[in-house]
């Protein structure tokens, strides 16, 4: 009889072997990873920090409610708008969290219909990260049109007695069929996925209310053969649906500009650039968020090195192809041989008062993601967390750049403008951070933030029970 456990790697010959990286560390059975995970919620004290950060980030999300208050109050004029560079900074920040949110979608639907079995350990945490992005998304268009009580009537295309119809080729019309539909969606893909877990919960809770919260959200599962049956057809569908929303979404968002005549912003590779630079910002923040959670809470067993590092290589490759958007933006102003193109780029990039900051983005985009070529960068944490923090602030430079400069020297000289965000813009933007940091961190604290039952299914020890069923 051999000896070895039950829980060490083998490769198809039988033959022990070692994973570096593993998706998740040797020595686990169903138990302790049920435990471990469960305790997060259910029985852990909740430390010092997460009071801390839940403190800061309520603050923020307060100062994000005075800003609305007083701008309903008072009227968009208190941010720095002004004409030509309408859009500002409120459509800015959209972009920039709708961006945000697409490495949830990509983790949890398109990695699951590929079998990727490192997703495990962050999708929930991703798919949470989506939802909360997407909430602090759509406050900037809603109020962004100065009446939200009347313009978010006239934005939904339903019937009404005045026979009076949202205009359907506007791309502004098609932002909210893609973004309502992006958020639905993911959050029925999240929910669905929680279901399983929750009836975890829910049995081993020791007071009655959590038990009765925990058993109203499972939908009375049991775990039957049946409901398995469901929840399976269930999650594919909703992968399957949520598949093209990560493509959809932000080349919807880039129709914004590409379809209007502004130069800088009509270009065909607005799309798959969007599209790129979305992933991009999406692992970005992953790994912003992933670094320090499994770090605090002692999940470094399940959130491995090779979660990391598969996350690093996602980056670098997005970051070129972001890197390659700006070069064609660039070779496409020259190739034209418009007069207006070409004055654009070169007030972009060297003749122009924002000049430092297209060269910034460049730094943050394009140069900081080039040090994850090296191995050793890619297995050095403090290095990825350094990284990230340089895409986050790089890709929101990158919505500033395509906006303030496309718009602040238009056709007509005489209506050139500096724009400047006044404090309200930066309340806003900073509050909107602090609501999807207080989001962020009750998920934490309330519900499982790793998956219990996907955990279950990668071990060692599900691998052995399929065998035994099969044979």
């Amino acid at each position: 009889m051999s000896s070895r456990r039950i829980d060490e790697p083998h490769d198809w010959t039988g033959d022990i072997h070692t994973t570096p990286n593993p998706v998740i560390q040797p020595g686990h059975t169903f138990g302790s990873v049920t435990d471990k995970i469960s305790a997060l919620v259910l029985f852990k004290r909740t430390p010092l920090g997460w009071w801390i950060g839940f403190g800061i980030s309520f603050m923020l999300a307060n100062v994000l409610m005075m800003t609305i208050g007083y701008l309903l109050l008072k009227g968009i004029g208190i941010w720095g708008n002004n004409q030509p560079v309408g859009w500002a900074f409120a459509i800015i920040n959209f972009v920039w969290w709708i961006g945000i949110g697409h490495a949830g979608t990509l983790i949890s639907a398109i990695l699951l219909l590929l079998r990727q079995n490192w997703r495990t350990s962050i999708n929930r945490f991703a798919e949470a990260m989506t939802l909360f992005a997407v909430a602090a998304a759509g406050i900037f268009p809603l109020f962004h049109t100065g009446r939200p009580w009347l313009a978010a009537y006239w934005l939904f295309p339903y019937p009404n007695t005045m026979n009076i119809w949202p205009n359907f080729r506007s791309p502004l019309m098609w932002d909210v069929f893609a973004v309502s539909t992006y958020a639905t969606v993911s959050a029925l893909f999240w929910f669905v996925g929680l279901v399983p877990d929750f009836a975890t919960l829910r049995d081993r809770a020791k007071s009655r209310a959590s038990q009765i919260v925990f058993g109203m959200l499972s939908l009375g599962w049991r775990g039957s053969a049946r409901h398995w049956h469901r929840y399976e057809t269930a999650y594919l569908l909703l992968a399957g649906l949520a598949t093209p929303l990560v493509l959809s979404v932000h080349t919807i968002v880039s129709f914004d500009f590409s379809i209007g005549i502004v130069p800088g912003w009509h270009a065909t590779i607005f799309p798959p650039y969007f599209v790129a630079g979305a992933i991009y910002a999406g692992f970005a923040m992953v790994l912003t968020l992933t670094i320090p959670l499994r770090k605090f809470y002692g999940l470094e067993d399940f959130i491995t090195m090779r979660h990391l590092r598969n996350s690093a290589k996602i980056m670098l490759a997005t970051g070129l192809i972001v890197g390659y958007g700006y070069m064609m933006e660039a070779f496409t102003a020259w190739y034209s041989g418009s007069e207006y193109e070409g004055f654009m780029m070169k007030n972009r990039i060297w003749g122009g008062p924002y000049r430092s900051i297209y060269w910034l983005l460049i730094l943050c985009n394009v140069l900081a993601v080039q040090v994850l070529w090296s191995k050793r960068a890619r297995h050095n944490v403090w290095v990825l967390f350094t990284i990230a923090m340089f895409v986050n602030v790089g890709m929101w430079l990158e919505r500033f750049v395509i906006i303030v400069t496309s718009l602040h020297r238009d056709f007509v000289p005489s209506s050139w403008g500096m724009y400047r965000p006044t404090i309200f813009d930066f309340s806003m933007f900073f509050g909107t951070i602090g609501l999807f940091l207080t989001l962020l961190f009750l998920f934490i604290r309330f519900l499982p933030v790793i998956s219990i039952f996907e955990m279950r299914t990668i071990l060692p020890q599900a691998a052995l029970d399929e065998e035994a069923l099969e044979s």
